[in-house]
């Protein structure tokens, strides 16, 4: 039976050359952490996103400089660029002005309701989409006062916000209703789901660190994908973006929906292991990480069990006691000198594209 039981039609809306909802492929998101005025710190860093399979990139605009370097940063990158605007209506303004993608405003800190219709009738006039993003850490006043910092706040935020845009005829709208709680979100999430064919853009925010972080989005994320709820999806982890991009194939890669590159499988190690497998699988992984195929590549602890655990893999190897083993679809190929294990397994890769 598919973990996936169907995907929820919402509206297709268009970031860029990244078209998203309407049942197409689910997107991956990541956002830079540099200073966004730094143009160079910027675009190296969404230039190793993009190699590790970023489909749409967000960049922090805290203050003009920001908004203006915008310009550059976009000359020199591939994916789309989204400007994360707070506070200021008039830096959203100018990232458009920039050649900004799509905006993320919270109209939960953005002001009047004149400034949000500004900058709606700004984007619509380039045709750039805007993503409402509530968290329930910055809800409006009226709502928190009402119904508390809950899911039906969120809820109640998102759509009274997406009717001020449909209002003056603004329809390339994406909503995200983000907590730093798996409950809270999934609840969030389902509930606006029930209500409205806008794209929704999943994610668990301030989840913390790789372990913390990694969990909440993958229970978090992974449940409402397995309902069919998500057209975007952003892993937040205290860490490199590039392990937020990275964890978001793998949601998707183990739900199902979307694979890319090699899938890597490897045990847990036992005391039959010989070799140290933790260090390998990590050269392994690190080598392969902006690998174009799609093979299933095994890395285990012993020559006893590997083969025959790891049958489904196309290719791996295992450790011994001295020396290990390469295999192709459970059969052993030829040893190897344990100091040679990942270099032969790299090149055996390497020849197979």
């Amino acid at each position: 039976m598919p973990l996936v039981q169907g995907r929820k039609k919402t509206r297709r809306v268009s970031i860029g050359k990244v078209a998203v909802g309407a049942g197409l492929p689910v997107a991956v998101q990541s956002m830079t952490n540099t200073p966004t005025g730094d143009v160079a710190a910027t675009v190296t860093q969404i230039q190793r996103l993009e190699a590790a399979g970023c489909e749409i990139i967000r960049v922090a605009v805290p203050d003009m400089a920001a908004a203006l370097a915008l310009a550059k940063i976009r000359q020199k990158i591939n994916i789309p660029l989204i400007a994360d605007i707070h506070f200021d209506y008039r830096l959203a303004l100018a990232s458009l002005a920039s050649g900004a993608d799509g905006l993320r405003i919270n109209p939960g800190n953005i002001g009047e309701e004149w400034k949000v219709r500004e900058v709606a009738n700004c984007a619509r006039e380039k045709g750039v989409p805007i993503r409402i993003g509530v968290n329930a850490g910055s809800l409006e006043r009226e709502f928190i006062e009402r119904l508390g910092p809950t899911p039906e706040a969120m809820v109640e935020s998102a759509m009274v916000n997406i009717g001020i845009l449909e209002r003056i005829g603004f329809k390339d709208i994406k909503v995200s209703l983000k907590a730093s709680d798996v409950a809270r979100t999934v609840a969030a999430y389902r509930l606006i789901a029930a209500r409205t064919d806008v794209p929704l853009h999943v994610g668990v925010t301030e989840a913390g660190g790789l372990f913390a972080g990694i969990t909440k989005s993958a229970i978090g994320i992974g449940m409402l994908l397995a309902e069919g709820i998500g057209d975007t999806i952003r892993v937040s982890l205290t860490r490199d973006p590039v392990e937020e991009v990275r964890t978001a194939w793998e949601i998707l890669r183990a739900l199902g929906l979307r694979s890319r590159g090699p899938e890597i499988i490897s045990c847990p190690t036992c005391g039959r292991c010989k070799i140290d497998l933790f260090t390998v699988a990590e050269q392994v992984e690190a080598a392969l990480l902006n690998c174009p195929l799609d093979i299933k590549v095994a890395i285990m602890g012993c020559v006893v069990n590997g083969p025959g655990e790891a049958k489904e893999a196309d290719i791996g190897i295992a450790g011994g006691d001295g020396f290990g083993i390469l295999f192709k679809k459970g059969k052993v190929v030829r040893k190897i000198d344990q100091h040679d294990l990942v270099r032969v397994l790299l090149k055996e890769i390497e020849n197979l594209k």
